[in-house]
């Protein structure tokens, strides 16, 4: 507005004329204020300028890792632990305060048991894979199902058996557990089988027979037969070993073999008063 007036003196009347049409061309038809406004301003005083500073970094997240144990200190370990165990709360809770076995720090959870506590059949695994690690539970991925067909046919569900491993924490990409680690984990799996004290045990796989049984025969030469087995608490039960199930979807083959030992413990467990509902 300044402006204009200082131009207006100085301009004819026809200038100032096609001046005004200038400025009503370009959309200034009216006069709003007597003084000028910097809109430019407006704008650089409502402007958010980001800030280019780094925020603090974030703390790292510590990751828990194994503490250094000799295999003698961490058997010992174990061997204390499962003798003060009286129940399976107690036991479970010691499994879950043992450090002697580096598997406890790369699964997600403990797989501790499932099926009945009082069954008079128990059966033991190797370890549990990426579906068992996830749900806490033993044998609930696709080799599960298929192990609880296989007894199912014969008459035995998790109501009427119990069922463990082995090791309880899940080795990194479903690999086979390490003797060392077998041998940290044997006297809780001991204290599981006194704890349940079934009459007939089931091992299914090589890793639990040859861990259980201390036999270096392969699972094809000790499979399908009864042998006797002394808990620690010096109770004497019937152990048979079967395939593992992973095997048999990897070995179609081999189940006819696994069907034969099916019958072989129906036969027996018949013969020792168990009710099996729904046997073939």
């Amino acid at each position: 507005m300044a402006a204009i007036k200082l131009l207006s003196a100085q301009m004819t009347t026809e200038q100032i004329k096609t001046l005004l049409s200038i400025f009503n061309h370009a959309g200034a038809d009216e006069i709003i204020s007597p003084s000028p406004y910097n809109r430019y301003q407006e704008i650089e005083d409502t402007l958010v300028i980001p800030s280019f500073v780094s925020p603090p970094p974030e703390e790292p997240k510590k990751i828990q890792t194994a503490p250094l144990i000799s295999q003698k200190v961490a058997c010992q370990k174990a061997q204390t632990s499962a003798d003060d165990a009286q129940t399976f709360e107690e036991l479970k809770a010691a499994l879950l305060a043992f450090e002697g076995c580096s598997l406890k720090y790369t699964a997600t959870n403990l797989v501790f048991g499932d099926g009945n506590p009082h069954a008079r059949v128990m059966l033991i695994g190797e370890a549990p894979g990426a579906d068992e690690d996830r749900q806490g539970l033993p044998f609930v991925g696709q080799s599960g199902q298929l192990l609880d067909k296989m007894f199912a046919a014969i008459g035995l569900t998790r109501q009427n058996f119990y069922i463990t491993n082995i090791i309880p924490w899940r080795p990194p990409g479903n690999r086979q557990p390490t003797p060392a680690e077998a041998e940290a984990c044997l006297p809780f799996v001991r204290r599981h089988i006194d704890l349940v004290s079934p009459d007939f045990l089931i091992l299914v796989g090589g890793t639990a027979t040859k861990t259980l049984l201390g036999n270096k025969d392969g699972i094809v030469r000790l499979r399908g037969t009864w042998k006797d087995y002394t808990s620690e608490g010096g109770k004497k039960m019937k152990v048979m070993a079967i395939f593992h199930p992973a095997y048999l979807l990897r070995s179609p083959s081999q189940k006819r073999e696994a069907w034969l030992d099916l019958i072989k413990i129906k036969h027996s467990l018949l013969d020792a008063g168990l009710t099996l509902k729904g046997a073939y």
